[in-house]
């Protein structure tokens, strides 16, 4: 099976090597929205595409982290589903959380990838081997991401950015074709 998947070749090079991938939530993982129950309770609308990409994610050795400035039941329900197990809640300043799960995870910035949408989310980006935005991120962001997705946050652009890393790190094929990636 041949993927139907490519990127730009500069692009591959610039995130390869790349073995832990920070995610902010509201407008990434999220369509952005803020939505409350009568109860005022938070509720989360969640895309499976992305859900699929970060599992795949960590198929290839590759790890999920969370940093998000939030905090909700149906947050941290839908990240232990997907079996992320690095996440930081309701953290305004970002930095210092991915340098202490960088520290926890015994990397540094230039085994890491973020994708964020938003002001609080350049102070990992800036550090990062390689940023991305969705395609609805603040014109900021998306101006100091290495890559923008063509999909919106909360609508699939977290699965292209997570596709992207497996192409660069070369799993995609073997996931795609139903096989376990080698180490």
């Amino acid at each position: 099976m041949n993927p139907a998947l490519s990127f730009a070749p500069e692009l591959l090079l610039k995130a390869q090597g790349i073995r832990v991938a920070f995610f902010d939530v509201d407008g990434v993982l999220t369509d952005g929205g803020l939505y409350f129950s009568d109860r005022g309770e938070s509720l989360k609308r969640f895309h499976t595409l992305d859900g699929h990409g970060l599992k795949l994610l960590q198929k290839a050795g590759i790890t999920p982290a969370v940093i998000t400035g939030r905090d909700s039941k149906a947050l941290r329900m839908r990240l232990q589903a997907l079996g992320i197990t690095h996440a930081h809640y309701g953290t305004e300043d970002k930095g210092p959380a991915a340098e202490a799960t960088l520290q926890a995870l015994g990397m540094d910035w230039a085994q890491a990838a973020a994708m964020g949408d938003d002001w609080p989310d350049l102070a990992v980006m800036r550090r990062c081997a390689f940023a991305c935005a969705p395609a609805n991120a603040h014109v900021e962001v998306r101006a100091a991401a290495h890559y923008v997705t063509q999909a919106r946050g909360g609508e699939g652009g977290a699965r292209e950015f997570c596709d992207l890393l497996l192409v660069a790190s070369g799993h995609y094929a073997a996931l795609l074709a139903g096989q376990e990636p080698r180490a």
